[in-house]
C-alpha cells in the first residue's frame, strides 16, 4: 500500500514560522501560531488512526513544536504589552521620546 501525506504539512511549518516572526509586533503571531497548532493536533489525530498509510509524521511533530514555541512566546509578548500599560511605561517612553527632541531642537 502507498503511503499518503498527511494533510497541511507544509502550512502547519510555514504558519508556525509566521507567528514565530510576527511576536514582535505585540503578539499579532498569537493568530497563526495558534491555528498551527489546532491544525498539527488534528493531524496528529487523523495519524493515530492509521499510522502505516502517512509517511510524514515527523514534518507535523515539527511544526507543532515550531507553533508551540511561537504560541508561548506570543503569549509572553502579550503578557509583557498589558504590564507594560497598566504601569504607565508607554507614558515614561513618550516623555522620554519628548525629552530627546527638545534635547535635539535646542541643540540646533
Amino acid at each position: 500500500m502507498e503511503q499518503q501525506k498527511l494533510p497541511n504539512g507544509t502550512m502547519i511549518i510555514v504558519l508556525g514560522i509566521l507567528g514565530y516572526l510576527c511576536c514582535c509586533f505585540a503578539g499579532l503571531g498569537v493568530i497563526p501560531s495558534a491555528i498551527a497548532f489546532f491544525m498539527a493536533k488534528k493531524s496528529e489525530k487523523i495519524y493515530a488512526e492509521n499510522p502505516e498509510a502517512y509517511d510524514n509524521a515527523g514534518q507535523i511533530k515539527t511544526g507543532k513544536i515550531v507553533a508551540l514555541i511561537a504560541l508561548i512566546l506570543n503569549v509572553l509578548m502579550i503578557a509583557r504589552w498589558i504590564y507594560v500599560v497598566a504601569t504607565g511605561g508607554v507614558d515614561t517612553i513618550q516623555d522620554a521620546w519628548e525629552d530627546a527632541m527638545e534635547q535635539i531642537q535646542n541643540a540646533q
